[in-house]
């Protein structure tokens, strides 16, 4: 295991708050991998210049539906999640994604504390099947991780942005293959992402930002 390898592990596992750990984590990649951290900052730049994410369905709005497969190819509906009480419905990039591993990992041990007040949590990837199942395995998680094929829904919801040719050079230079995972060559992931939607359907919160390095 290299360095940044142990960092994440520690990472993922302190008794810490989320966006400690997320910190900690994007404080170690600055310091090891400097060049790459710098092609990042760039592309958040990039995203936050044009706006992105600033057109995704706002507090008070209706949450857009959706019928989307779980890791094991079950058709799951937003609307039949809310007949059972209120759902967050989580964006992420994929399972090679350390930010998105470490966050996984605390709505894993939130679970239980959300469950037992009536509330759900849903991750949406837009990857195959096979990725998104260890994705829920690698964090022993209990809520249904959904397949977004082609970015579809994250689309809809104007959180789809395109990664570039500088982070599509970087990303395959590692073995990091949007294509092998999401079944096309688009080089589209969607903006991480969390909307608190109620019984009603009107979402309560929402957390927003082309900083991967950052969530709710």
């Amino acid at each position: 295991a290299t360095p940044l390898d142990e960092t994440f592990e520690q990472c993922r596992d302190m008794d810490a708050s989320l966006t400690e750990r997320l910190s900690i984590f994007a404080d170690a990649v600055r310091a090891q991998a400097p060049a790459f951290t710098a092609a990042v900052d760039r592309l958040i730049k990039r995203l936050q210049d044009s706006g992105a994410g600033d057109e995704a369905p706002q507090p008070g709005d209706v949450m857009p539906t959706f019928v989307l497969p779980d890791d094991t190819g079950r058709l799951v509906a937003l609307q039949a999640l809310l007949r059972a009480g209120p759902v967050a419905v989580t964006f992420h990039r994929g399972h090679w994604c350390p930010y998105c591993r470490i966050n996984i990992n605390a709505l894993a041990k939130a679970h239980d504390v959300i469950s037992r007040e009536g509330g759900q949590i849903i991750a949406i990837v837009p990857e195959r099947q096979e990725f998104a199942a260890e994705f829920k395995n690698d964090a022993r998680a209990r809520f249904p991780i959904l397949t977004d094929m082609d970015n579809g829904y994250a689309m809809s919801l104007n959180l789809a942005i395109w990664v570039g040719d500088e982070m599509r050079e970087y990303m395959s230079k590692i073995g990091r293959s949007l294509p092998h995972y999401q079944g096309n060559d688009s080089w589209t992931l969607p903006i991480p992402a969390t909307f608190v939607v109620a019984k009603d359907g009107l979402i309560k919160a929402r957390f927003v930002d082309p900083d991967y390095r950052r969530r709710m």
